[in-house]
């Protein structure tokens, strides 16, 4: 990006309200002494007043080298190469599987993840843990919006209400003994997690008998629970998007925690988990997250095996459900704009209430509740609100039984696949790992090993390129989502402007981005299949 193009996004900015791009309408806040005054927000998750809420500083990330308006008189879009990097690199999680035993039986060999923000705090949470009373593996990318809130708790409990699905009436019953007799509970999850990760203990306290209520209503059932895992999954998303509506329903004396259920209720988010065990992966996906599958075959080539479908106004699936679950006197008004109601853009979702309560319910929470405003959360009933709910957040579970050829999972929040395509995003990571095969050559020991030796071993790698490489495979898309150009390279100029650029002005141009790459074991896949 040449100080041209740089010049025109601040005077842009400056000059302008409202800019479109990527098919969206976004708004600059301007800031007036004590209030903030919106002009008109058509965003992807609202058409009504937002704002950071006053608990979502509790979930930021610090952001360097960003300028925070475009009102400052001095912007300046100049990053050096290592600043650059600080600012990819931020939020990078990798996690490698133990080899304990010199023989790998897990598929999944290692995963990679990232995210970078755009809004401030960013919105998009990820998850990853290993099941630990049940088989298997989960990854999940989840994108909020009206806020962090939501996509916040879903990102700490929905893995751990597919789990509970998932156990046997025995584990269900020996988890409910333990709390009864105040003993150790048997863990559940072995959490992969980012250092900045947070997690309040009060919060994560009341989350905890909300997930026992789920187990004792499945220990109720006269029969063992014995869900399929596609029934497992739907069950445990339907289940936490109820208990969501529920907590905020609920007396609650503690103002911290009433004030969180609010957040969480009236904000939302959208989700994407997969589940691997073995050669089967399952993938659960409700909004417009999505997973595409990474497959090479036998003469080298890759192809793109997608998992999900986007659910919203452009899936003609999605179209014909709504207009079943809803009178033909609404047909024309449940789309408009491309949004659900001419408000949001997925058509599932987790949260949202405002497009799931009666006006009536609405009415009764907000007006009972304490200074909502300051929440920044308001009552608005879009036009042609007749029939709630309109939004739902069962999500649809596609079951893929893994081959050899099957060699990476791309799951990743609609930040990363508004900017590149399911092809584009399958050749950069195939062709990072082409990459970092050529350029890692095993390094021949002369004996004895001095340090003169050691050192020019690594200047020879070093003049190899892979100093400059990024090493994480989801930094590696990042930096190519935003910086790629026409050509599809890296222009370091255009990257450095879209890092720095001010936060009212960098949701125009880019989302959150968030990104897990897992990494499957061929010969363990190959061996399953073999065995059966």
């Amino acid at each position: 990006m040449s100080r041209t193009v740089s010049s025109w996004i601040l005077s842009s900015a400056r000059n302008s309200i409202v800019l479109q791009g990527k098919g969206r309408l976004y708004s600059i806040c301007i800031p007036n002494r004590n209030k903030i005054k919106w002009k008109f927000v058509f965003s992807k998750a609202r058409l009504y007043p937002v704002g950071s809420c006053s608990l979502d500083s509790t979930f930021s990330i610090k952001k360097a080298f960003r300028h925070t308006s475009t009102e400052e008189e001095h912007l300046s879009f100049q990053l050096s190469p290592s600043q650059v990097n600080d600012i990819l690199r931020a939020g990078e999680l990798s996690h490698k599987i133990l080899d304990l035993n010199s023989k790998n039986t897990n598929s999944v060999l290692r995963f990679e993840s990232n995210q970078l923000a755009s809004n401030s705090p960013i919105e998009d949470r990820r998850s990853a843990a290993t099941c630990l009373q049940t088989r298997g593996m989960m990854f999940g990318v989840f994108d909020g919006h009206g806020g962090s809130a939501c996509a916040q708790a879903i990102s700490e409990r929905l893995l751990h209400y597919i789990a509970v699905s998932l156990m046997s009436r025995q584990t269900l019953e020996e988890i409910e003994l333990a709390v009864e007799c105040m003993k150790p509970v048997l863990p559940i999850l072995q959490w992969h997690k980012h250092p900045n990760d947070v997690e309040y203990q009060e919060i994560t306290s009341q989350y905890f008998e909300n997930l026992r209520v789920y187990w004792q209503h499945l220990l109720d059932l006269d029969t063992e629970p014995g869900f399929s895992l596609e029934e497992a999954m739907i069950c445990a998303f339907k289940r936490l998007d109820s208990d969501i509506s529920l907590e905020v329903q609920a007396p609650q004396e503690n103002e911290f925690m009433r004030n969180i259920a609010l957040q969480v209720a009236f904000s939302g988010a959208t989700a994407c988990v997969a589940h691997i065990d073995g050669v089967h992966l399952h993938v659960a996906n409700t909004g417009d997250c999505r997973a595409v599958l990474g497959v090479q075959e036998e003469d080298g080539t890759w192809s793109t095996l997608p998992l999900t479908r986007d659910h919203n106004a452009f899936d003609e699936f999605e179209i014909r459900r709504l207009k079943r679950e809803h009178p033909r006197s609404e047909e024309k008004t449940l789309f408009v704009n491309d949004r659900l109601l001419g408000i949001l853009m997925p058509s599932r979702a987790f949260g949202d209430v405002q497009l799931k309560w009666s006006k009536e319910l609405q009415h009764s929470v907000l007006e009972n509740s304490c200074d909502v405003e300051a929440l920044n959360i308001y009552q608005y009933v879009p036009p042609n609100y007749h029939t709630p709910p309109y939004l739902t957040a069962e999500p649809e579970v596609t079951y893929h039984k893994l081959r050899s050829k099957d060699k990476f999972l791309v799951i990743a929040s609609d930040g990363l696949w508004e900017m590149l395509s399911n092809e584009k995003v399958i050749q950069l990571v195939a062709g990072h790992l082409t990459e970092l095969n050529v350029q890692k050559p095993q390094l021949d020991f002369e004996k004895p090993v001095n340090l003169g030796y050691m050192h020019s071993l690594l200047l020879q790698r070093k003049n190899r390129g892979i100093a400059s490489l990024d090493q994480n495979i989801a930094t590696h898309l990042i930096r190519h989502a935003i910086g790629s150009n026409e050509y599809g390279e890296v222009d370091q100029e255009k990257l450095a402007a879209m890092l720095t650029l001010p936060e009212d002005l960098a949701r125009m141009y880019r989302d959150d981005i968030t990104v897990t790459v897992v990494y499957f074991n061929s010969e363990t896949i190959a061996n399953c299949d073999r065995n059966g």
